[in-house]
C-alpha cells in the first residue's frame, strides 16, 4: 500500500493533467515545437494548397500555450513554473525503478532489507522473521514502549520463538525467546563482542567491561573484575557498608512516614544504592543532601537517559550527520569532562595516600594493580564510572519491584517475615540481620527470584551481542557475521511451555526447584550468560537479598488507598515501574 501510495504521489506530481484539450496530442504533457518531426500525409499535388493549410493549423495550435492547470494543484510546474517537463519523465522513471527495487528486495527478504541476498536462507534452515518497512525494517518495533512484549508476541504468533530475524535499518538482528537457542548464543564464544552504541562510545564505555571489544584488554578486564573487584572476600568485606547504608535508609523511611502518612521507596533505595557504591568504588561517605553526592546522581542519571534513549543512527549511521532528535553528542560531550574531572580527582587523591587492605575500596585495588594488569588513567576512568552507573540503578529498581509484589500479596509479605523471625529472632532492639542470615532464608530468595522471573530489570538482557563470525545453531539456522543478537528473557520468563502460570507471582515454585539465576540456567538468566555476564550480578544479589530482609522485619507494609500499586513497566535502559511504588509502613518494630 506505502509503494501504491508513492507511485500514485509522485505520478500526480510530475504529470499535470490539464482542464481544456486542445488538440488530438494535447494528451501529451510536452510542448511542441515546429522543429519536431510531424508524420503528416502526402496529399495529391491538386491538394497541394489544402495540406498547407491544414499543417498551419496544426502547427498553430500545438505552439499555441497550453493551459497546464490541473485539478491536482501539488504538481512540481506548478510550484517551479518551468515549461519542459522531459527532465521530470525522466526523473520520474529514475524514481520509480529506485523504489521498484527498493520494492522488490523487500518482498523477497523475510526478515527486512538487511537480510537482503539470502543473508538468512544460508543454513539448513532458514531464519524467519518480519520484513518490516523499506529502509526502516522494524525500527518502530523497538521505539515503542515496550518493545519486549511487542517481540514477544510477534515470535508467539509467527510461531518464530527459537529465532526470529528481523532489520533494524541496516542493521540485521536475531531474537531468541528459547531458553536452548539462547544458551547457544549467549555461551557461544562466536558472541563475545558487543555492538558499541553511539552514546556508549562517546561516554566512553567503549574502555570498560560492558562494551569493551573481545580481545586481550577486554580479558584484562574481566580477570580483574572476577579475581578483585568482586570476590567473595571483597563482597564480604563490603558488608558492614551496605549495613549503615540500609539502616539510615530504614530511619529515613520511618520520619516520612511520620511525616506524610506514606512512603514513596524509590527515592530512599536509589540513594541509599549510591552511596553504597560510592563507599565501595571510591571510598568516600555521604551524608544526605551533600553537594557532591547530588551532582554524582544527576550525572549517573544524565547517563542512564544517554544509554537508554533510542537513537536512529544507531541503526542507520548516516543519519548521525544530520539528525539528533535527542541531542545525544552534545548532551554526551558536556557529560563526560564533568565525570573526568570527578573521576580523575578521586583517583589522584587516592595516589597521594596508597594503601590495601580486604575492605579497600577500587580505586585502591586498581591503583595496586601492575604488570600486564597495570592500567592507565582513562581507562580506569572508564572502568570505575561503569561501576558507579551499573552499580546503583539495577539494585534500587530490584529492590523497588520486590517490596511492590510484597505489598501487593499481603500472606506473602507475612510468609517472608515469620521465615525471618524464625532465623533471627523478632524485631526488638539491636535485632541485626546479616549476610550469613540471609542465606539461610530460603522463601526470601525464592521472592526474589520470582520477582526477577516476572520483573527482569534488562528484559531485551539491555545490551546486545554481535557475532564475530558464522555461527550454525544446532537447529539447523546459520547467523552470519556481523548480526546482532538479542535474548528476549522476559519472552522466556512468561512463556506457558517453560513455566507454569508464568503471570502469577508464585515463589513457591523456586523451593523444590534448582534454579540458578546467575547465568547457568537460561530459563532465568536476568545477568546474561557466558562471557558477558554481568560482573557484579553476586554483589547485587547479596545486596537487594539484604535489604529487603531489613524492611520486612522492621515495617509491614501495606497499599497506600490514595496511591494504588501499579506494575505498569517503563523499559529505559531497565525496566523500571512506571508509577513509582508509594505505600503505608506500619508496625514499626526495632528502630
Amino acid at each position: 500500500f506505502l509503494f501504491l501510495f508513492l507511485f500514485l504521489f509522485l505520478f500526480l506530481f510530475l504529470f499535470p493533467r490539464e482542464k481544456y484539450p486542445l488538440s488530438p496530442f494535447s494528451h501529451s504533457p510536452y510542448k511542441f515545437h515546429s522543429s519536431l518531426p510531424l508524420s503528416l500525409p502526402q496529399k495529391r499535388k491538386e491538394h497541394t494548397s489544402s495540406s498547407y493549410n491544414s499543417l498551419s493549423h496544426m502547427e498553430s495550435c500545438l505552439l499555441k500555450p497550453k493551459d497546464t492547470t490541473s485539478w491536482w494543484v501539488l504538481t512540481l510546474p506548478y510550484f517551479l513554473g518551468l515549461e519542459n517537463y522531459a527532465f521530470f519523465h525522466s526523473f520520474l522513471l529514475i524514481l520509480l525503478a529506485f523504489f521498484s527495487l527498493a520494492f522488490l528486495t523487500w518482498v523477497f527478504s523475510p526478515g527486512g532489507t538487511a537480510w537482503r541476498n539470502g543473508r538468512n536462507r544460508r543454513g539448513l534452515l532458514p531464519i524467519p522473521g518480519p520484513r518490516g518497512l523499506p529502509f526502516l525494517g522494524s525500527l518502530f518495533t523497538l521505539t515503542h514502549s515496550l518493545p519486549h512484549r511487542t517481540l514477544a508476541a510477534l515470535a508467539s504468533t509467527r510461531c518464530e520463538s527459537h529465532l526470529m530475524a528481523f532489520s533494524l535499518g541496516s542493521t540485521p538482528v536475531v531474537v531468541a525467546s528459547d531458553p536452548k537457542t539462547a544458551k547457544e548464543i549467549l555461551t557461544s564464544p562466536h558472541f563475545a563482542d558487543r555492538p558499541l552504541k553511539q552514546s556508549a562510545k562517546s561516554l566512553m564505555f567503549g574502555r570498560a567491561i560492558g562494551f569493551a571489544p573481545n580481545g586481550t584488554y577486554w580479558r584484562m578486564l574481566r580477570r580483574i573484575a572476577s579475581s578483585h573487584l568482586f570476590s567473595p572476600k571483597r563482597i564480604a568485606a563490603h558488608e558492614s557498608a551496605r549495613q549503615r547504608q540500609c539502616a539510615e535508609m530504614i530511619r529515613n523511611i520511618h520520619h516520612e512516614q511520620i511525616l506524610h502518612g506514606s512512603v514513596g521507596l524509590r527515592n530512599h533505595v536509589q540513594v541509599a544504592s549510591l552511596k553504597n557504591v560510592m563507599w565501595s568504588v571510591f571510598g568516600k561517605e555521604f551524608k544526605e543532601g551533600d553537594t557532591e553526592l547530588e551532582m554524582v546522581r544527576d550525572m549517573v542519571r544524565e547517563g542512564f537517559e544517554l544509554l537508554g534513549a533510542f537513537n536512529w543512527s544507531d541503526y542507520m549511521p548516516w543519519l548521525s550527520w544530520f539528525y539528533d532528535p535527542f541531542r545525544i553528542n552534545q548532551r554526551c560531550a558536556k557529560l563526560v569532562p564533568k565525570v573526568n574531572e570527578f573521576v580523575g580527582g578521586v583517583i589522584d587523591e587516592h595516589r597521594r595516600c596508597k594503601t590495601l587492605c580486604d575492605d579497600s575500596d577500587f580505586v585502591d585495588v586498581l591503583l595496586s594493580l601492575d604488570g600486564d594488569e597495570k592500567l592507565n588513567d582513562d581507562d580506569m576512568v572508564a572502568v570505575l564510572w561503569e561501576m558507579i552507573f551499573r552499580g546503583t540503578d539495577t539494585t534500587a529498581l530490584l529492590t523497588e519491584w520486590v517490596m511492590a509484589e510484597l505489598v501487593l500479596h499481603g500472606e506473602i509479605q507475612e510468609e517472608v517475615r515469620k521465615e525471618i523471625e524464625r532465623v533471627v529472632g523478632g524485631g526488638g532492639e539491636g535485632t541485626n540481620i546479616t549476610d550469613a542470615e540471609v542465606a539461610k532464608l530460603p522463601y526470601l530468595q525464592a521472592v526474589v527470584k520470582e520477582t526477577l522471573r516476572l520483573h527482569p530489570p534488562g528484559p531485551l538482557l539491555s545490551w546486545a551481542r554481535l557475532s564475530s563470525s558464522d555461527v550454525q545453531l544446532s537447529n539447523g539456522m546459520l547467523i552470519p557475521q556481523n548480526t546482532t543478537a538479542m535474548v528476549n528473557m522476559w519472552a522466556i520468563t512468561h512463556d506457558p511451555h517453560v513455566w507454569e502460570e508464568p503471570h502469577v507471582f508464585n515463589p513457591a515454585r523456586f523451593l523444590n526447584a534448582d534454579v540458578d539465576v546467575r547465568g547457568s540456567d537460561l530459563r532465568l538468566a536476568p545477568f546474561g550468560a557466558g562471557r558477558r555476564v554481568c560482573p557484579g550480578k553476586n554483589l547485587g544479589l547479596v545486596t537487594v537479598t539484604l535489604w529487603v530482609a531489613k524492611l520486612v522485619h522492621h515495617f509491614k507494609w501495606a497499599p497506600d488507598p490514595a496511591h494504588p500499586v501499579d506494575l505498569t513497566e517503563l523499559l529505559k535502559l531497565s525496566c523500571e515501574m512506571k508509577n513509582p511504588l508509594r505505600a503505608v509502613v506500619g508496625e514499626i518494630r526495632g528502630l
